[in-house]
């Protein structure tokens, strides 16, 4: 069965694990700081934070945006940990529709939803391709609200010649096992504004104001301070090294992404019941998923696993959940698309047969439709 995702790794990954596991020091230290260095160089952010998750940098930025006791505007089409962190920060979750073409959230529809008691707005970048970034960030000037970017897609994504990482207010990324730059789990958050960053790196280690990497600069754990109650979201070395051996080859496995979905985008040219995928002449995607949309999806997912295909739904809408059912709005794009939504395997080493493999059985469901 061809996967959704597999994780690309070589003997680069291995041998920095290994490096790591010798050396003896495998908490947050020498190797957490050079990712996080790289990795704001590579985005162009003044700053960027490890966390252990996306979920964990989404939770964290949500608590310095001050959003306790208030409400965070977000798309319901999104993983559940995103309405998670809402709820865990304190804050009330507002669902708002998305772009029927892009499926990121409705920069129009955000704005309609904007209530005295609003102190945020979630931005998911769907798939990998940003949000309308420009319109999101002119209504939270309108509004003083903080905006921040779900980049957990978006690795290596650019919206209007800029890199997602260096245009919300926080922007928050995820490392986990199939993402673009994979660590197994990890997450991150970029931001320029320096007293926000104090804050986050307090918070994501216990709210103490030393961490363990700072010892070798003469601090010791026993002489810090603890202002407020933080967490235990910290990055550490291991997942760390993984990751710059990912940036590594970071160019290279986005060429293998785009390689693939350019095949796919000329395979299903003509198929009248399938609706491709889109990127606007703005953006580059870093096309973590290829989503399609088809009649009778389910039906049509099965068609593919009986041809050993798998593939799979992102996401459920979290306003369906009987959870979130209290704060359920009526979204007429979100609940029309999700139906038809299906994501196919899209990874780098995704082989030339293996293409030709889903290709061949997308198509054939044409026979029965």
């Amino acid at each position: 069965m061809i996967p959704v995702f597999r994780p690309f790794v070589g003997q680069e990954e291995i041998d920095a694990v290994a490096e790591v596991l010798r050396d003896g020091w495998w908490g947050m230290g020498s190797k957490t700081a050079e990712f996080e260095a790289r990795f704001a160089e590579m985005v162009g952010a003044r700053v960027c934070l490890g966390t252990n998750s996306g979920t964990a940098a989404l939770h964290l930025s949500l608590i310095v945006a001050g959003v306790e006791g208030r409400e965070v505007i977000a798309p319901a089409l999104t993983f559940v940990a995103a309405t998670h962190a809402i709820v865990h920060a304190g804050a009330t979750p507002v669902f708002a529709d998305i772009d029927p073409e892009t499926l990121t959230i409705d920069p129009v529809d955000v704005e309609a939803q904007i209530t005295d008691r609003t102190a945020a707005i979630v931005a998911m970048d769907y798939a990998g391709h940003p949000a309308a970034l420009n319109e999101l960030r002119e209504v939270a000037r309108r509004h003083d609200l903080i905006l921040i970017e779900d980049a957990a897609h978006a690795i290596g994504s650019t919206y209007r010649g800029r890199k997602v990482g260096s245009i919300a207010d926080l922007t928050c990324f995820s490392f986990q096992a199939v993402k673009n730059i994979a660590m197994g789990e990890g997450g991150g958050i970029t931001l320029a504004d320096p007293d926000l960053a104090r804050r986050l790196k307090r918070l994501r280690y216990l709210g103490l104001d030393t961490d363990p990497s700072e010892r070798s600069a003469g601090r010791y754990r026993w002489e810090s301070d603890v202002s407020e109650i933080g967490f235990k979201e910290h990055l550490s070395d291991i997942p760390a090294a993984i990751g710059l051996a990912q940036l590594n080859r970071l160019s290279d496995t986005s060429r293998m992404r785009r390689a693939v979905v350019e095949r796919y985008q000329a395979a299903f040219d003509d198929l009248g019941w399938l609706e491709r995928p889109i990127e606007r002449s703005h953006v580059e995607s870093s096309w973590f998923m290829y989503v399609v949309r088809v009649p009778d999806r389910d039906r049509f997912i099965d068609h593919l696993g009986d041809r050993g295909v798998a593939a799979s739904v992102h996401f459920k809408p979290n306003h369906l959940y009987s959870l979130y059912r209290p704060y359920a709005r009526a979204l007429p794009v979100t609940e029309s698309v999700w139906t038809r939504i299906v994501t196919l395997p899209l990874f780098p080493g995704l082989t030339d047969g293996e293409v030709d493999q889903v290709v061949e059985a997308v198509r054939s469901f044409n026979e029965v439709i």
